[in-house]
């Protein structure tokens, strides 16, 4: 059977972003699916002028717009093979999602991650918070759960059936962290594949601020340490 991707973006007031996303993303891709998390501005137009499905999540939160392009693709008579979560601020280079889904497609791997390494990271693009957050979270990681995962980057590529198998529930900020954790406790095989990564179009509505840093940064500990005491 020919496999199928979709791809979810989650999206707040990214009208100026969103259209370059779109039109980055390869050809191979049967639907893209904008979760428009509450916008005021041109988001879902512009989205819509590019061919995307658009749902609508006005609860904000990265999580809640995940589960909702998850709910949108369970209603769907056809299910895809393969869930790619891609960000909308055009941060990522969503013509790589090609080399994302390849380990899944070629070598039938669960999960895949793209890692933002430091060397094909724009300067600038990723904060001091982010960068020592993310250090910490995964260096946790592999001291409680023996984890080789080096980034909580937002785009990835799992198979459809093991991300229902999952039973994602975080609605905020702790959405990628709560994925690879329950990815390492189901033993799913897993791979992490560099990518590049540029400062984003617009402000981070988590780096960006103080407040979105330190409650993201809480959120991802307090996944780890659920885990690290669950039976």
């Amino acid at each position: 059977m020919q496999s199928s991707i979709v791809v979810i973006i989650p999206a707040f007031n990214e009208a100026s972003s969103i259209g370059k996303v779109l039109a980055d993303i390869p050809s191979e891709v049967q639907e893209v699916i904008v979760v428009n998390n509450g916008s005021t501005d041109a988001t879902v137009s512009v989205a819509l002028e590019h061919n995307a499905t658009v749902v609508h999540e006005d609860r904000k939160g990265y999580g809640y717009a995940c589960l909702k392009g998850m709910e949108y693709i369970a209603t769907k008579s056809k299910k895809p093979s393969i869930v790619v979560f891609l960000d909308g601020d055009y941060s990522d280079y969503p013509e790589e999602l090609t080399k994302i889904v390849a380990p899944i497609l070629e070598e039938k791997v669960d999960l895949v991650i793209g890692a933002r390494v430091k060397r094909l990271r724009e300067s600038g693009s990723m904060t001091f918070p982010q960068i020592f957050g993310n250090w910490l979270a995964n260096r946790l990681m592999w001291l409680i759960f023996g984890s080789k995962f080096t980034d909580l980057g937002p785009f990835r590529a799992i198979n459809y059936n093991k991300l229902l198998a999952l039973n994602m529930e975080d609605k905020t900020y702790g959405w990628t962290v709560e994925m690879q954790l329950k990815a390492l406790k189901k033993k799913y095989s897993y791979r992490e594949i560099p990518v590049n990564y540029r400062n984003r179009i617009g402000v981070s509505k988590v780096s960006g601020t103080i407040k979105g840093a330190i409650f993201a940064g809480i959120k991802i500990l307090s996944w780890i340490f659920k885990y690290t005491f669950k039976k």
